[in-house]
């Protein structure tokens, strides 16, 4: 019988530094000890993406996209060889991959590639050599053996995928934070940690802009049901395990995204603009016709290359920011009750909304980047932590 497989991931906080790499070391030979075979995605460390980021733009404002990959990939193999170096040092045999020696296959799509396959049989190999394999997340090639990334928080995306392919066990990812909250305690202090939380409001609360999981990550776990946990690199707690697709009615969390563009443009060039966002592979955040203003909201990483092509027809650009909540409510109703009960309690606190927008499990505000956070602790304390939800929880517990 073989031992059971966990693929554990440690994001860049984790491996930020030589005695934080240690202590990674340490807790992978735990789980070694403890009877399993081990494969480890690891994250660069913490700021040396931005780092690479800010070289690359030195060179030029709208990097070679092939030649980006080349370059950002290159933080996460210096994680992994290190970490390998450090359990070899240890007495554990541990050998280091990058996404291509991995089998990790996407397509061409460079910047923000999709994992098609993974061919595992040299993993598969070396587990059983009883070797513990460390591989380099956020990367793989494509059908031409280019270096490719899977876009901000990819190494999510190369554990679970990783996990799914070999039938893992588990699929544990180590952060900074001890669990999924409800909004991110660094902007809301009143955050409540959540045991347990379905696929369907993780999955909207990691497209809304919660940065705890990667949204590829999520979608994949969910549709392959491979068992999820995110867990803190730096105490023992559990967690949060995500799973299944059962949900009680409510708000469940608040998610925040703040690099954001609002690209105006007139009435009649709006579906131009976004047929222009659709060949560039640029996702839209959400489209804008009111009255006075027209245009779509897309992630300031990608407005240099629309501004590239489409510069002549944009009238202003804005910074914004997104404020989602994300439950599950009793009726449409209820959802636009949300939305307009957040108006008011931001307006009571002037703060001007710029957009508002109801989907069936979330509504979303449009802000100004500099109280969003302000607005995201009003919106959080009235429908998650306020007495009157308190007790609404509490009355549904009993019955």
């Amino acid at each position: 019988m073989k031992e059971p497989l966990l693929v554990l991931k440690f994001g860049g906080t984790s491996v930020g530094s030589i005695e934080r790499i240690t202590e990674v070391a340490k807790r992978v030979a735990l789980f070694k000890d403890s009877g399993h075979r081990v494969v480890v995605v690891v994250s660069a460390m913490s700021g040396e993406t931005n780092r690479l980021m800010t070289l690359a733009n030195q060179v030029d404002t709208v990097p070679n996209e092939r030649e980006l990959d080349v370059l950002l990939s290159a933080g996460e193999q210096v994680s992994m060889a290190l970490l390998a170096m450090m359990l070899n040092k240890m007495g554990y045999p541990a050998v280091s991959l990058t996404g291509g020696q991995a089998g990790v296959i996407t397509d061409n799509l460079h910047n923000d590639a999709t994992i098609r396959h993974i061919n595992t049989g040299y993993i598969e190999a070396l587990l059983q050599q009883n070797q513990i394999v460390v591989v380099a997340g956020f990367q793989g090639v494509n059908e031409n053996g280019d270096i490719t990334t899977l876009g901000r928080g990819g190494s999510d995306t190369s554990a679970v995928v990783l996990a799914g392919a070999l039938n893992a066990d588990e699929c544990q990812i180590f952060t900074d934070v001890d669990g999924i909250y409800s909004c991110d305690p660094r902007i809301v202090p009143t955050a409540r940690k959540l045991d347990t939380i379905d696929f369907p409001h993780m999955e909207i609360m990691a497209s809304k802009g919660a940065k705890v999981l990667h949204l590829p990550c999520v979608c994949y776990a969910w549709q392959n049901q491979v068992p999820l946990r995110v867990r803190s690199s730096f105490s023992s707690g559990e967690g949060t395990l995500v799973k299944g697709s059962d949900a009680e009615f409510g708000v469940y969390g608040i998610a925040v995204q703040k690099d954001l563009i609002f690209v105006e443009v007139d009435a009649r060039e709006v579906d131009a603009l976004i047929s222009q966002c659709q060949l560039l592979s640029i996702p839209v955040w959400s489209v804008i016709e009111q009255t006075e203003r027209y245009g779509v909201v897309v992630k300031e990483s990608a407005y240099g290359r629309l501004a590239l092509v489409f510069a002549e027809k944009i009238r202003n650009s804005d910074r914004v920011s997104s404020l989602s909540a994300i439950g599950t409510p009793k009726s449409s109703s209820e959802v636009q009750g949300i939305v307009e009960r957040s108006c008011e309690l931001l307006a009571g606190a002037g703060i001007d909304v710029f957009a508002s927008f109801a989907g069936n499990n979330y509504t979303m505000l449009l802000l100004k980047p500099d109280v969003v956070e302000k607005a995201a602790n009003i919106i959080h304390n009235k429908f998650i932590v306020s007495e009157e939800v308190l007790e609404q929880q509490q009355k549904l517990a009993v019955s």
